[in-house]
C-alpha cells in the first residue's frame, strides 16, 4: 500500500516532476522508422509534451515543439525545408535544433530570431525504429540492446494507445505469478466456455528477482521443472526503467521480443511490441520482410466495446484498463507473492535520490565501447514456447502482424506442408 503522495510521486511523468525528469535520461521510442517513409511529419505525445516528427528534405529528423512560437499554429501541417520546416501559417523556418532560421515579411532582425527558438530533440534511430531523448545534456547514448542490432532479422512493431498510466504496466512485468492465472486458469476458463478443454496453467513453486546492471531479472520455477531449468536460473529481464525482454535463446526458433511503455501523459501510455527473429540457419527469406520493420494497431476492445481476452497482450490490457485510468494504490493490498512489485518500486524510489543527487541512473550508457552490443539475460527453452512456435505466438500480440503466416512458414514449415 502507498500513500497518495507516493503513488503521485511514482505515477505522475509530466514536465517538472520527479519521475517525468528521471524518464527523460532515457531514450524513448516514438515511432517506426518507416512511417516517415511516405510522409513529412507525423504527431507525437511524449511524457506530457505535444511534439511533431519531421524529416527536412535532406533526410534529417527532428522533435520540435507542436505549436510555432510565433501564433501557435501546428507544424503537423509544416512545410519541409532543405534544413528544416517552416510552420504553415505564416512560414516562420526553424531546424531540427529549434532555431528559427527565418521570418518571412519581417525585417532581418537576428536578436529577435534567436529569441524565438523552439523546444527541440534529439533523435535517433536504432533497429528501425525513432527514439527520443528528452532529457539534460550530456545525452547519455541510445542502448545497442541485442534484438536491435541483431543482423538479418525479419522485424515487426506492434502499437497501441491505453488509457492508463505507464506504472500498472510495469508492474505487470514484476508479477510472474499473474501468467498463473491470467493467462493459464482465466484462459482454460474462456476455452470451457466454448466447449474446448485445455490445460496451460502451471503452478508457480517459487519465484525471485536479482539486480543486474540494466535493470532487475525475474525467475519462476514451475511445478515439476528442475532449478537447473532456465526459467529458474536465467529467467528474463526488466529492463529500466520501462521496458520487458522477452523472447526465446533457442536457436532452432530464435527472436528477441520486447515491450515498451512509453508514457504519453499521466492517464496514456503507448504500449510498443518490437518483435526481432532471426531466421533458421538455411533458410530462405523473402527480401521483402526484411527490408523493413511491419507495423500493425494491436486492438484492445472488440466492435461491440468489451475487452479482446482470447491473446495472452489482451488479456493483461483487460487487466491494466480495469485498474483505471490510475491506479489508486492506497487500498491495494499487497502479499508475499507481490515482492517483484515491492523491489521494483523501492528501485525507482532509489533511483530518483540518485538523480537528485547528480548522479547517473541505472543503465544509462555512456561508453562507446560498452555499447557495440548489449546482450541481455535469455532463457534457451521457455515454458511458453514448449507447445510450438507457431501455437504460442498467435496467442499474442502478433496474431495481428501482417506477417504473422509468414513467421509461421518460416519457423514452422512442415505445420504448412501439413495444413
Amino acid at each position: 500500500m502507498l500513500t497518495k503522495e507516493q503513488n503521485d510521486l511514482l505515477t505522475q511523468i509530466t514536465p517538472g516532476t520527479p519521475m517525468g525528469n528521471l524518464m527523460r535520461r532515457y531514450w524513448q521510442p516514438i515511432a517506426a522508422a518507416v512511417e516517415l517513409k511516405d510522409k513529412w511529419t507525423k504527431r507525437v505525445r511524449l511524457l506530457g509534451e505535444d511534439l511533431v516528427l519531421f524529416r527536412d528534405r535532406e533526410g534529417k529528423l527532428g522533435l520540435i515543439k507542436e505549436q510555432c512560437p510565433h501564433r501557435r499554429a501546428s507544424f503537423a501541417h509544416g512545410i519541409p525545408t532543405q534544413n528544416g520546416i517552416r510552420c504553415p501559417y505564416h512560414g516562420w523556418e526553424f531546424n531540427a535544433e529549434g532555431k528559427c532560421l527565418d521570418q518571412p515579411n519581417e525585417p532581418d532582425n537576428p536578436a529577435f530570431r534567436a529569441r524565438v527558438a523552439t523546444d527541440a530533440y534529439p533523435v535517433e534511430e536504432l533497429g528501425g525504429l525513432l527514439f527520443a531523448y528528452l532529457g539534460p545534456k550530456p545525452a547519455p547514448l541510445l542502448p545497442r540492446f541485442d534484438g536491435f542490432v541483431q543482423e538479418g532479422t525479419i522485424r515487426m512493431m506492434g502499437r497501441t494507445i491505453l488509457p492508463v498510466n505507464w506504472l500498472q504496466i510495469m508492474e505487470n512485468s514484476l508479477d510472474p505469478i499473474h501468467t498463473e492465472w491470467l493467462h493459464g486458469h482465466h484462459y482454460e476458463f474462456q476455452k470451457e466456455q466454448e466447449g474446448v478443454k485445455v490445460a496451460i496453467s502451471a503452478k508457480h513453486e517459487k519465484i525471485d528477482f536479482r539486480e543486474f546492471e540494466f535493470g532487475i531479472t525475474k525467475h519462476r520455477l514451475l511445478a515439476g521443472h528442475s532449478e537447473d531449468g532456465d526459467d529458474w536460473r536465467i529467467g528474463h529481464p526488466i529492463v529500466f526503467p520501462n521496458m520487458l525482454a522477452v523472447g526465446n535463446g533457442d536457436e532452432k526458433s530464435r527472436y528477441y521480443s520486447f515491450q515498451i511503455r512509453v508514457p504519453v501523459d499521466n492517464e496514456h501510455t503507448m504500449h510498443l511490441w518490437y518483435n526481432a527473429y532471426v531466421p533458421p540457419q538455411g533458410m530462405k527469406v523473402p527480401q521483402h520482410l526484411l527490408d523493413t520493420v511491419h507495423v500493425y494497431e494491436v486492438p484492445y476492445l472488440d466492435e461491440k466495446g468489451e475487452f479482446i481476452v482470447d491473446n495472452v497482450d489482451g488479456q493483461d490490457m483487460m487487466a491494466w484498463v480495469t485498474q483505471g485510468p490510475i491506479a489508486d494504490r492506497t487500498i491495494e493490498n499487497l502479499g508475499g507473492s507481490d515482492m517483484g512489485i515491492a523491489i521494483y518500486r523501492r528501485t525507482l524510489k532509489r533511483e530518483l535520490k540518485k538523480m537528485e543527487q547528480g548522479q547517473d541512473t541505472m543503465g544509462l550508457v555512456r561508453d562507446p565501447a560498452r555499447n557495440q552490443r548489449i546482450d541481455l539475460p535469455n532463457e534457451r527453452k521457455k515454458h511458453h514456447n514448449s507447445d510450438g512456435f507457431s501455437s504460442f505466438m498467435l496467442r499474442t500480440h502478433a496474431k495481428y502482424s501482417p506477417i504473422a503466416q509468414d513467421l509461421v512458414k518460416i519457423f514452422e514449415p512442415n505445420l504448412i506442408k501439413a495444413a
